[in-house]
């Protein structure tokens, strides 16, 4: 019962999550996060983990990296990073990737990451998010990216290689930023 209350605590009152500007005083747990979702091997396309150095110098280069804090513990919940897709005249489209900790999944943290990183690119002046390698097995990402009017470009076979030597495919979004 306590999990149901917890999902509709995040749901209900967003201001119980915020999200901040990246520092270095959040690497340690954005390292955490971020390397516990490369070693699981199906939803991030790195293989490298990140050290401290390397993570600080990643989370530092992004256009944004938001720290997602539980207001009531001050626990780093998620983080998400935003950056231009290309560059020169494909440079106003925007990419993100999401991380929630591992033992908060489930309670909508990901959506409040989506929703708050639309308005950050927003903000930088991005006209559009563009996801290049959403994994057709990420079945919750699919759901949200739907439920928040993502459009699907299609079906990538075998784009993505799983930790486990299998290929999966992948689904590209996008969604105009108005």
């Amino acid at each position: 019962m306590k999990k149901y209350k917890e999902k509709r605590l995040y749901a209900a009152k967003k201001e119980v999550l915020k999200i901040v500007k990246y520092n270095e005083k959040y690497t340690t747990s954005a390292i955490e996060i971020w390397n516990d979702i490369v070693e699981d091997g199906i939803a991030f396309p790195q293989t490298e983990l990140l050290d401290e150095k390397s993570g600080n110098v990643f989370f530092n280069s992004q256009s944004f990296t938001g720290i997602a804090i539980d207001s009531d513990s001050n626990e780093i919940v998620g983080l998400y990073i935003l950056h231009p897709n290309n560059v020169g005249r494909c440079g106003h489209i925007s990419n993100a990737s999401y991380a929630v900790k591992k033992d908060k999944r489930g309670q909508h943290i990901g959506e409040f990451l989506v929703k708050n990183c639309l308005e950050k690119a927003k903000e930088i002046g991005f006209k559009i998010l563009q996801f290049n390698a959403v994994v057709a097995t990420n079945t919750s990402a699919l759901k949200l990216y739907k439920k928040l009017g993502f459009i699907q470009l299609g079906k990538i076979p075998n784009g993505f290689l799983l930790k486990n030597g299998k290929y999966e495919d992948i689904i590209p979004h996008y969604i105009e930023l108005k």
